[in-house]
């Protein structure tokens, strides 16, 4: 099974230069979690399967009460997060977008997107 979460906006104060991290910006964050499709039919309550709720509180804490240089570290931190609370999850593909980018020309977003399975 798949478990998406599209989309989710946080404020943070990430970045290299010493203003992105004095001011913050917004981040638009996508998580894809996959568990083993063998234990898909066994699933009928919450405890059965990964609360997304949780896992939007886990990136939100993350996001928001962290300051990093890069992304990357961002992506990381919330990666080796997820598969330590959740034992479920087998595999999991993260994308975080900083929409104000601090560059001399014109673009939507800067993104890095960051794919790991359990070991």
């Amino acid at each position: 099974m798949k478990i998406k979460l599209n989309n989710m906006v946080f404020y943070g104060y990430h970045g290299t230069h010493a203003e992105e991290r004095k001011l913050g910006q917004r981040y638009n964050v996508d998580i894809i979690l996959e568990t083993d499709p063998v234990h898909d039919q066994e699933i009928r309550k919450l405890e059965d399967t990964v609360d997304y709720t949780q896992v939007f509180e886990l990136i939100r804490n993350v996001m928001e009460t962290h300051s990093y240089h890069l992304m990357e570290n961002c992506a990381n931190q919330v990666l080796n997060e997820l598969f330590k609370q959740f034992p479920e999850v087998l595999h999991a593909e993260i994308s975080i977008r900083k929409p104000s980018v601090a560059i001399s020309g014109s673009l939507d977003s800067a993104e890095i997107v960051m794919d790991r399975s359990r070991c």
